[in-house]
């Protein structure tokens, strides 16, 4: 089975950074457009982010962009997302999977809590 383990995830002040980490097992990321989504408390969870195998440029959400930047390492099947200029609304838990079909099991994902 395809299984996608987030960590990176925890408890920051406004304004400062945190950095996720999304390791795969069992499927190669290669080939493969992926993304990390979020689930905030109350609401269904969303894209923030995808990129692109093909090389289309990286798509934020307009909240993220200028913020946040994912990437990639396809040699360790890991892919990341840079958050800085952390603001309280971006207080959810993080996943990733590839886009726009999730082709992993989806991951238990990575709490992240910004406090004001």
């Amino acid at each position: 089975q395809a299984h996608l383990v987030e960590s990176g995830g925890g408890l920051v002040q406004a304004g400062g950074s945190l950095r996720l980490s999304c390791a795969a097992s069992g499927r190669t990321f290669s080939g493969s457009d992926m993304a990390w989504f979020r689930r905030a408390p109350g609401e269904e969870r969303g894209l923030v982010a995808r990129d692109s195998w093909s090389g289309r440029p990286t798509y934020y959400i307009d909240d993220v962009k200028g913020r946040f930047t994912m990437s990639r390492d396809n040699a360790k099947n890991t892919m990341y997302l840079q958050m800085n200029s952390l603001q309280p609304n971006d207080t959810a838990v993080y996943y990733c999977n590839t886009h726009p079909v999730p082709r992993f099991n989806w991951g238990q994902g990575t709490q992240v809590t910004v406090s004001s």
